[in-house]
């Protein structure tokens, strides 16, 4: 009997390892340019709006209208992932959306820049909650927590590689005729138009099909997948429409807009809220970068926390108030660079570590024949909400002068999200049991 639990333990420790070591480094890149293509525009923003004539409200609305597109096809974008599969539709949207975000250089005024965002945020639509539902063929429930945190590193590290990057390529204005903003967007997109058709060669649609694992190995994980698929959840089969009438859906995607409106604002109003200290671009570079490389390295562990107690509300929770914490001071305190730098960390720190254990939390609360549309529902309302968010601090910024009265709609809605997580986490299956160490892949 010892035996056999060891051959098991075994099977699963190399089965997943290799799982990990195919899939998540590639996304992961994959992950880093998609961000570092949606928020490099905050960053362009320190030369094209003077360039352009774009004031904050006409800046801040363009840049919402990503989130308007990415709304309106994300949910579509991850029924059709399901259809074709996800090596072929996630290959799709990269390749697309590399194509436009390069095309963002050929922005010439307002209307140009409306266009562009609404195209990139309809190319952009459906990666992340593709990936995500594609994490969920090959991840059982264990493990999802600490490696969604390892592939959500990509997002504070885009900005951290991406701030100092985006403000040097900034310096090439003037280069063959071409200002810096418009070398930003075009050697920052390209690159995923070559990702997209690697994806095409690296990913496996299913685990029955991965020829590069055994066919014993290929057998287990499969099973595992269709064990956990079965059991009893908060929200059984139910169509989009339905979805949208369901009150645990609805406060899912509410509880997940307060990190992601925080993590998006912030993308994209950051950098000129550290420039207004009187930094140049490339100190402001630098300084940007600082939050997000802390956010990192407490997100992965948190997310490993959270896996080893088998415990996910608490740490979502925990992860929402810290966030509402923060932006409260920074909205009221007339701090200075530094009380700055650290307040705005401890929001990211937040909206970074609440992404591994909420999302592993919410792929167990819905039935494998709604978790397409469901997580892709969540995220892009959360999305939306962001998008918002960007546009109501644009117009914060040119009626008051100030960016930080911007972000008090944040912080209520992270400190209602942080007891809307604990309400609902009771009305659900138990947490998720703890991995034991000894006999899993060290990710």
């Amino acid at each position: 009997m010892q035996t056999a639990q060891h051959e098991v333990s075994a099977l699963e420790k190399e089965t997943m390892r290799r799982v990990t070591l195919r899939l998540i480094p590639f996304l992961m890149l994959c992950y880093f340019f998609a961000l570092l293509d949606r928020v490099n525009v905050g960053f362009a923003s320190l030369q094209m709006n003077q360039d352009l004539g774009l004031s904050a409200s006409v800046f801040g609305l363009g840049s919402s209208l990503f989130f308007v597109a990415y709304f309106l096809v994300e949910v579509p974008s991850n029924l059709a992932l399901e259809k074709f599969g996800a090596r072929r539709w996630i290959a799709r949207i990269m390749i697309t959306w590399g194509l436009i975000s390069a095309g963002m250089a050929l922005v010439v005024g307002p209307y140009s820049f409306y266009a562009m965002r609404l195209l990139l945020g309809a190319a952009e639509a459906g990666f992340f909650p593709g990936v995500l539902l594609y994490l969920t063929y090959w991840l059982p429930g264990a493990y999802r927590g600490r490696i969604i945190a390892i592939l959500m590193v990509s997002v504070p590290v885009a900005s951290f590689i991406g701030s100092p990057l985006s403000a040097m390529l900034l310096q090439l204005d003037g280069l063959y005729g071409l200002h810096g903003w418009q070398w930003l967007f075009i050697v920052e997109g390209l690159p995923a138009v070559l990702l997209g058709m690697a994806c095409l060669r690296v990913m496996t649609d299913r685990p029955a099909s991965a020829q590069w694992l055994s066919a014993e190995q290929r057998e287990w994980l499969s099973q595992r997948i269709a064990t956990e698929g079965a059991k009893k959840v908060a929200i059984g089969h139910l169509t989009i429409w339905q979805l949208l009438r369901n009150k645990q859906f609805l406060a899912m995607a509410m509880i997940c807009a307060g990190a992601s409106a925080t993590g998006s604002a912030l993308a994209v109003w950051q950098p000129q809220l550290l420039k207004s200290f009187g930094l140049s671009t490339m100190q402001t570079g630098f300084v940007n970068s600082v939050p997000y490389g802390i956010a990192a390295v407490l997100m992965v562990f948190w997310g490993r926390h959270s896996d080893r107690t088998g415990e996910r509300r608490w740490h979502t929770a925990l992860t929402l108030w810290l966030i509402a914490g923060a932006l409260a001071i920074l909205a009221i305190a007339q701090g200075n660079l530094v009380m700055t730098v650290g307040l705005l960390s401890c929001c990211l720190i937040g909206a970074y570590s609440f992404k591994g254990p909420f999302w592993a939390l919410s792929s167990t609360w819905m039935s494998p024949k709604t978790v397409a549309a469901g997580l892709a529902g969540i995220n892009a309302i959360a999305n939306l909400m962001g998008g918002g968010a960007i546009s109501l601090i644009g117009w914060v910024k040119q009626t008051t002068g100030s960016f930080t009265l911007g972000l008090l709609p944040l912080m209520l809605l992270t400190l209602m999200g942080g007891a809307a997580v604990l309400l609902l986490a009771r009305q659900t299956a138990a947490p998720t049991a703890p991995i034991n160490a000894s006999t899993t892949p060290s990710v």
